[in-house]
């Protein structure tokens, strides 16, 4: 009964030595971590937005070869509230398509459509150390309204952009004629548009924005008007920003102060190139 008694020890004790160098040499403890333990961190993503909201102003940089960006965002002030969009295409480098339209406009207590707009911008000379970057920037307006929204005719715009980075300091200056439409297919009334925006990082993801912006007289309905702009700017990541802000007019028919919030999203590369061939230029350090 002893003997056995050993016996059936000594061969418990030998599976168990088995045992574990069997799960020693299956799974060592000593072994460095496995790719499955440890995977290897993604790569950055490629798109960066380039933001022209929330400014009147436009930024002279362009989106990247092939990309698709959206630029979405909502004004409320007394007696006007809108919904707005913009749609921007990389169809070449450094130019850009772009397609825009008030959605959702209130005006007076009438709502409805407002007008739409298609053109390009063509930045033809990037910025160098002594040089900004310079574009050319054209709209056409589709008089898409709804009765007592839009101007009821098609019109032009066409604008110099001028853009430069000074260190973390962004300078953006627009200027050019717009060409606003008589109803009826009756010429066009001229006004002169020009703009100052500035913008600077404040901390970790954070910037501002303060801008300048007038219009010289056109007709009666349309005076010169002066409005001073300033917003908050906030990057999720570097293809989302987000914006909050508002403008005030000095003088002129825009409301005495609207409140302006949104987003600018670059969606995709629809060329699916190399990411440093998809990537924008950011407008803002930051």
């Amino acid at each position: 009964m002893v003997n056995a008694f050993r016996h059936c020890c000594l061969l418990a004790l030998g599976a168990l030595v088995l045992l574990s160098a069997l799960a020693t040499r299956a799974f060592p403890q000593d072994a460095p971590p496995t790719a499955q333990q440890n995977p290897a961190p993604e790569p950055p993503d490629p798109l960066t937005a380039v933001p022209n909201r929330p400014t009147f102003a436009s930024t002279a940089e362009t989106v990247g070869s092939g990309v698709f960006e959206i630029e979405y965002g909502m004004e409320a002030a007394s007696g006007h509230q809108n919904i707005n969009g913009v749609l921007k295409f990389g169809l070449f480098p450094h130019m850009e398509l772009w397609f825009t339209n008030d959605h959702l406009e209130r005006d007076s207590g009438v709502a409805g459509v407002g007008d739409s707009a298609a053109g390009f911008k063509y930045e033809f000379y990037h910025q160098s150390k002594p040089v900004p970057s310079l574009a050319i920037f054209y709209l056409a307006e589709i008089p898409t309204a709804t009765a007592n929204l839009g101007t009821g005719a098609m019109g032009h715009s066409l604008q110099l952009l001028v853009s430069k980075d000074f260190g973390k300091h962004h300078l953006d200056v627009n200027y050019g004629p717009n060409f606003l439409g008589r109803p009826g297919g009756r010429g066009f009334d001229r006004q002169y548009f020009n703009a100052l925006s500035y913008s600077h990082p404040i901390a970790g993801k954070w910037a501002w924005t303060g801008e300048i912006a007038g219009y010289s007289r056109a007709n009666a309905a349309n005076p010169a008007s002066l409005i001073l702009l300033a917003s908050a700017l906030y990057s999720v990541s570097p293809r989302l920003v987000l914006d909050c802000g508002g403008y005030f007019s000095v003088y002129g028919n825009f409301p005495r102060f609207t409140f302006a919030a949104g987003a600018t999203y670059s969606v995709a590369d629809l060329y699916h190139r190399r990411p440093h061939q998809a990537s924008g230029r950011p407008r803002r350090n930051f």
